[in-house]
């Protein structure tokens, strides 16, 4: 993946916490909701790994701004500065 010009290797996991939150900008997504759409064969593992997930994400592409934004309480959602319009 290729973003501002630089490569992104993303891990498997960590390319669908993201494809989750790219299919509907603006919408928050819990950890179980995210956990199901990252490991969709094996639950094993708890909701807090999605944190490690989405802070690898953020370090990849730190543009500056919160790629992924936090909603304390209730989970992740695609910032909305990156949001396609």
């Amino acid at each position: 993946m290729r973003f501002a010009g630089r490569d992104i290797v993303l891990t498997v996991t960590e390319f669908a916490v993201l494809d989750a939150l790219l299919s509907q900008p603006g919408k928050v997504y819990t950890r179980s909701e995210l956990v199901d759409r990252a490991y969709e064969f094996d639950h094993h593992v708890t909701e807090r790994t999605i944190d490690s997930h989405v802070r690898r994400i953020r370090k990849k592409f730190d543009a500056g701004g919160e790629p992924i934004e936090t909603v304390y309480g209730l989970g992740y959602r695609l910032g909305l500065a990156t949001q396609p319009r």
